[in-house]
């Protein structure tokens, strides 16, 4: 699957985008395994997941030819 990442997220991977070619059944299993991979993604009070550009939920089933974006929390004023 395809990953893009947004924000701090593609700091703290060093990347845009992350091609994952391990079997991840949901979402939520994503991002535990992201944060297996980037731990400084833990510090992150949270993330939002968006699957095939729409927002998904820790328990939404993923696919191998979805396209998955990674956006970290936004502060603004």
């Amino acid at each position: 699957m395809r990953v893009m990442l947004f924000g701090i997220m593609k700091d703290i991977a060093a990347a845009r985008t992350l091609t994952i070619e391990a079997e991840l059944p949901t979402v939520g299993a994503l991002k535990k395994w992201l944060m297996q991979q980037y731990p400084g993604m833990q510090q992150l009070r949270a993330v939002m997941v968006a699957v095939n550009k729409a927002y998904a939920a820790d328990d939404t089933a993923l696919s191998p030819g979805d396209e998955i974006a990674i956006i970290p929390p936004l502060s603004g004023g």
